[in-house]
């Protein structure tokens, strides 16, 4: 099933799963592509998620981006142009309709706004895909992931689980807690936790991958 992957803030390591589940899914034979609606500042993001998608071009894999590194709906204003959701909707179908597998990578975290009147949360919702939290592993990322978990939920959209991705090599208390007892305070199962430099993730621990 296709899935949009969300972040709690900017920086937590969105890109980095996302490329992790399509390297695993391309593996297994599987026609995975990712599929970054919109950017602001560097393409790298972007550029990424094409090098493990196969043929497609960049523009069908990112069809919107801004050269200020701020938020879109800024960054629109900024350049003296707007953001047409339907544009962003529309690149989706049409990687959906040719291809088995599409990985959605939010911008930012989930509240992100992208045009006047439509967030991030929107584009997730039009789209009606089931949502994966990205997170990064550190003090306070509890009150941030349920903050996110409640905010999907009142989208009426299925989180479909947490990932929590270690920025750095050390581990602090609440590090080593927060995997103990995030499933717990937010009904939401925790798919996996991604150590620091680790370049492989397990299919087995994305369900919503397999389901149709």
């Amino acid at each position: 099933m296709n899935v949009f992957i969300t972040g709690t803030d900017t920086g937590v390591g969105k890109t980095r799963t996302t490329r992790l589940l399509l390297e695993a899914l391309r593996t297994e034979g599987r026609d995975a592509v990712g599929y970054k609606p919109v950017s602001a500042g560097d393409r790298d993001d972007a550029m990424l998620l094409a090098e493990v998608s196969g043929d497609e071009p960049l523009d069908a894999i990112n069809p919107v981006h801004f050269q200020s590194a701020v938020a879109p709906y800024v960054a629109a204003m900024l350049e003296n142009t707007s953001l047409d959701p339907q544009v962003l909707i529309s690149g989706y179908q049409a990687l959906a309709a040719r291809r088995e597998l599409v990985l959605v990578e939010g911008a930012g975290g989930w509240e992100v706004p992208l045009a006047p009147g439509y967030r991030i949360s929107d584009l997730a919702a039009d789209l009606g895909l089931p949502v994966i939290i990205v997170a990064a592993n550190k003090l306070g990322v509890l009150n941030h992931v349920l903050l996110t978990v409640n905010a999907i939920r009142a989208k009426g959209l299925t989180c479909a689980g947490i990932v929590l991705n270690q920025l750095g090599d050390e581990l602090d208390t609440a590090m080593i807690t927060n995997k103990g007892v995030i499933e717990d305070l937010t009904g939401v199962p925790l798919l996996t936790h991604i150590i620091h430099d680790q370049d492989f993730l397990d299919l087995e621990d994305f369900p919503v991958l397999s389901e149709n």
